[in-house]
């Protein structure tokens, strides 16, 4: 760690080359005479090689997302690849929500009573088991994480 500065010392530093106010120097030799800004600024001269390799990998990265940002065929490439992956999702959402408005239409228009009978003969279609099936492999695996957490 390097000695702090006197004032006369701190005085000569300031004033080579700049040229400020009187009191401004005033304002900046008070700061400099402080030792925790003389610590800081200690610590800041030693971990000048950090942050030069840090400033060198921010630029290479800055130049790198600016050089594809500007590759059209890179570009071109990635919003249809995007489009693929997306594409067959908003198909099934379309596709579910439809499925669940219909069924909600004729649900409301559909006032008769299902009775355990009916449920029976609704529990005996494929479609019904499944849904059921899917349900009960939910469940079971929702059940492991839960007790493993």
């Amino acid at each position: 760690m390097t000695t702090p500065l006197n004032p006369e010392e701190a005085g000569n530093v300031a004033t080579e080359g700049t040229q400020l106010p009187s009191d401004q120097k005033q304002d900046i030799l008070d700061q400099l005479l402080k030792p925790e800004v003389q610590e800081s600024l200690t610590t800041l001269v030693e971990k000048l090689p950090q942050l030069t390799e840090l400033v060198d990998l921010m630029t290479k990265s800055y130049d790198v997302a600016k050089a594809v940002a500007t590759d059209e065929v890179l570009v071109k490439d990635t919003t249809e690849f995007m489009k693929e992956i997306v594409g067959p999702v908003k198909d099934s959402a379309k596709n579910m929500a439809a499925t669940v408005i219909e069924a909600k239409d004729l649900a409301a228009k559909n006032s008769e009573t299902i009775g355990l009978f009916g449920l029976m003969k609704m529990i005996k279609d494929p479609e019904a088991q499944r849904i059921f099936r899917f349900l009960s492999a939910y469940l079971e695996i929702s059940g492991q994480r839960n007790h493993t957490k």
